[in-house]
């Protein structure tokens, strides 16, 4: 995850507010409102951004890493 829960909260009203518009509007650029909309709620809903990932940005407050153990039994 690295989206934190003030990001998520945004992207979820921002998109679904787009989408809401996109219902409502007649124009031509319908589908780029759609997929941008979509986008939004759906990466708000997994809390995974793979531009986030590219560009190296984290809002996630959290660290989600496995702990290695070393067992060395003899």
């Amino acid at each position: 995850m690295n989206i934190g829960l003030l990001d998520r909260v945004l992207r979820l009203f921002a998109g679904l507010g787009i989408v809401l518009f996109d219902y409502i509007s007649d124009s031509s650029w319908e589908i780029v409102f759609l997929m941008f909309g979509v986008w939004s709620v759906t990466t708000s809903v997994f809390g995974w951004c793979p531009f986030y990932r590219v560009f190296g940005v984290n809002t996630c407050p959290a660290s989600f890493q496995i702990k290695q153990e070393n067992n060395t039994d003899v």
